[in-house]
């Protein structure tokens, strides 16, 4: 599981008057990319008292002491096109970071982010004690500064890669009197999980971001074997093309459990298997990436269509359910 702590602290260019909200806010979606394709939800807050995590759903989509929502783009090409972070209710901005560079904490080390976990960031006061706090955004997309007033909507930068995270995403919290609540249930999370309460979302915020245990972050061919890394990347991998000494199909997921089934498989234009494997995994992955192919045969790939296919599902009591469930398809002239 990815382990990403939260630091709380920006630095203040300067102090902003306090907001006077007429009422409680309710938060508005605060990125603006399509959730469950564009971005997903990596974690939620952490709900289990001790050293255990669980989410709001007792469900293993967080990490111990975890105080915020992350909200992730699914690889870095999506963080460099540019993903906008919003302000999720009226306010006053209280205090910007920015200048934080955009890598992940493991290739910076973790002497270099400390003190600034929370790499690039955003914090609003919307009154009554109310605070919402946007971190691990994008070097120079600070868009406010420190007393301007916003709407719901206001653009405040971009997703970033900044502070201590391994992935790019918006780190998204609350607090009310300097108490965190979760804006999934209103309730502080030491009350623990699976506990019924009055969401701090918006409608349409709340529909949106209806909770998932998992799914696809992309997929796609290669020319040869790869990573996450480079699945994942700035730039796309190696297309598969007719001289090709490989034909890979991969696909990368996300909140995987232990036991889940994962299968994938390659075929030809005949219908052909070319590569396949299936498997249970034995841990949970926060991200994790499969791949099948094979070798060239001959001077070149057979013309027509090759399919890709890859599947993940998930015992659940009695039932069976599907987690991801995706097919690709590439034409070799």
């Amino acid at each position: 599981m990815i382990a990403v702590r939260q630091g709380l602290v920006f630095l203040a260019v300067l102090m902003a008057p306090a907001f006077a909200a007429a009422e409680d806010p309710r938060f508005a979606l605060p990125v603006d990319c399509q959730i469950g394709a564009v971005c997903v939800v990596q974690n939620y807050l952490d709900h289990a008292p001790g050293p255990d995590a669980k989410d709001q759903a007792c469900g293993p989509l967080t990490y111990d002491g975890h105080r915020g929502v992350d909200i992730r783009v699914s690889s870095l090409r999506v963080m460099t096109a540019g993903v906008a972070v919003l302000a999720a209710a009226p306010g006053v901005v209280l205090r910007v970071r920015d200048g934080e560079p955009d890598i992940s904490f493991r290739k910076r080390g973790e002497d270099t982010v400390r003190g600034r976990e929370a790499g690039n960031g955003v914090v609003i006061d919307h009154g009554g004690g109310w605070r919402s706090q946007y971190s691990h955004m994008r070097n120079g997309s600070i868009a406010v500064e420190p007393g301007q007033q916003v709407e719901t909507g206001t653009r405040l930068g971009l997703i970033g890669l900044s502070g201590r995270t391994e992935f790019p995403h918006l780190h998204f919290g609350v607090t009310q009197n300097e108490r965190t609540l979760d804006p999934f249930t209103g309730r502080a999370p030491e009350g623990g999980c699976g506990q019924s309460g009055s969401s701090l979302w918006t409608a349409a915020a709340q529909t949106a971001l209806a909770y998932r245990a998992g799914g696809l972050l992309d997929a796609g061919f290669a020319s040869g074997p790869l990573d996450l890394a480079v699945a994942l990347g700035e730039t796309p991998p190696p297309a598969p093309e007719t001289d090709s000494p490989a034909l890979v199909f991969w696909a990368a997921a996300w909140g995987l459990r232990a036991g889940d089934r994962e299968e994938i498989r390659l075929t030809g234009p005949n219908g052909e298997v070319l590569a396949e494997w299936s498997g249970r995994l034995d841990s949970p992955k926060a991200q994790s990436m499969r791949y099948a192919g094979r070798k060239r045969r001959g001077d070149a790939w057979p013309p027509g269509a090759y399919r890709g296919e890859y599947t993940v599902t998930r015992q659940e009591g009695s039932r069976t359910n599907s987690v991801v469930e995706t097919v690709r398809e590439i034409a070799m002239p």
